[in-house]
């Protein structure tokens, strides 16, 4: 079973909500967050990219980049720009956006069941990563971002989430990505006793996004306890932030690739060997989105094909060999293309969903020479593999609208 833990979250007055609340950290690059920062003295961003307060050359990893975010953050909660509630609460966080709504249930979730597999991972994570948020978690005392997690939604979810979220909310605002974001927060003693019900039946959950931030917070726990020689298990530390959305609220957007060069192939030559694996045609409209599993877009010298991957190619016992993803991998940009490891060779890039096809067709025209479009991963796909205890090829899944850092912290010290 998954459990939900209440805490007394660190947040922004009502009033300063929308001017508190930024991107996350890890979607926005320093000179970007410098950019957004400017003439917003209470952005979250000057705690979570503190960067923006140092001078340029500042390295990324520098001690003086986390105590800043420590200084920051307690400037913050002086000026009271950021109170602290009294008793442990809950919240439910909504985010619409481009007629869609998602609605999860947010709170504390136990370090000690990401470690054991209950919180079930599809990523692998980069140490420099890691070690990056453990020091700003230990330099600030807090958890600064939630974890997206997902769980697979039950008969009553909707019901209960619509009973929590009839009365007036506690932020609504719209950002520049014209992403709605509401949040409830949940006081009521017996209203947070439903929600841990709630979630006492379910059987496990699955990080859609943040393995970083929750293989951080599990390293964090662990040097904290070990420095504790009163630690019993229930400290902060022992848990971390997250929100928890019901599989059925998500999409997964398109996750597109780009490649430089051809691999000595001619145009002709290429087109003959991708017809070995996959049947190809001129694509039906400009650009071209595939419209089911196994069909890619393909753009090319200034034209778009249809391609669809031919059944032999296709195994779906496998949950890693039948998504999209390994399917262009191991059929067409390895053993064609020459990609043999997408996570280091610098002739392929990769465009989220977000930014559209005109973006792929674009970079090809300008900076590479061909771009494939793919159909997104969905999120059954996404738990299967999760319950197969494998993971993900990379830039499998790209979520959106993000969760807004700064509305809700989680103080550990």
């Amino acid at each position: 079973m998954a459990l939900i833990r209440p805490f007394r979250a660190l947040r922004p007055k009502k009033e300063h909500g929308a001017d508190v609340a930024s991107k996350p950290y890890d979607v926005i690059s320093s000179d970007e967050a410098r950019t957004e920062a400017q003439d917003k003295p209470l952005s979250f961003l000057h705690v979570i990219k503190s960067e923006v307060d140092l001078p340029k050359e500042t390295h990324p990893y520098d001690p003086k980049i986390y105590a800043k975010a420590k200084e920051n953050l307690e400037r913050f909660i002086s000026d009271q720009v950021l109170v602290q509630e009294d008793e442990p609460v809950l919240f439910l966080y909504r985010q619409i956006w481009q007629g869609r709504t998602q609605t999860g249930f947010g709170g504390c979730f136990s370090v000690r069941e990401y470690e054991k597999n209950r919180i079930k991972k599809h990523e692998f994570t980069r140490k420099d990563k890691e070690d990056d948020r453990v020091n700003h978690i230990l330099t600030t005392g807090a958890q600064t971002g939630q974890v997206f997690l997902a769980f697979r939604s039950k008969e009553n979810t909707d019901e209960l989430i619509e009973s929590l979220t009839q009365r007036e909310v506690d932020y609504d605002f719209t950002d520049s990505e014209e992403a709605r974001h509401l949040l409830w927060i949940i006081r009521n003693p017996q209203e947070v006793e439903r929600i841990v019900t709630f979630f006492r039946e379910i059987p496990e959950l699955y990080i859609a996004d943040g393995h970083h931030r929750a293989a951080s917070s599990s390293r964090v726990c662990n040097i904290m306890a070990s420095k504790n020689p009163k630690h019993n298990g229930s400290e902060e530390y022992n848990f971390f932030m997250a929100v928890a959305f019901p599989h059925t609220h998500l999409k997964i957007l398109d996750y597109n690739r780009i490649i430089k060069g051809l691999n000595g192939w001619s145009f002709e030559g290429l087109i003959n060997r991708i017809t070995e694996s996959f049947t190809v045609h001129a694509a039906p409209h400009s650009p071209y989105s595939p419209q089911n599993r196994h069909e890619f877009g393909m753009y090319c010298q200034g034209k778009w094909f249809c391609l669809k991957g031919k059944e032999a190619i296709v195994d779906e016992s496998d949950p890693i060999l039948s998504l999209d993803v390994a399917i262009l991998q191991n059929h067409l940009l390895n053993p064609v293309l020459g990609i043999e490891d997408p996570r280091t060779d610098s002739r392929i890039s990769f465009i989220g969903g977000i930014r559209g096809l005109k973006a792929l067709q674009d970079e090809v025209d300008h900076n590479a020479d061909i771009g494939f479009s793919l159909f997104p991963t969905s999120m059954e796909e996404l738990l299967n593999v999760a319950d197969a205890e494998q993971v993900m090829p990379p830039k499998s899944t790209w979520f959106e609208p993000k969760l807004k850092s700064g509305l809700i912290i989680h103080r550990i010290d």
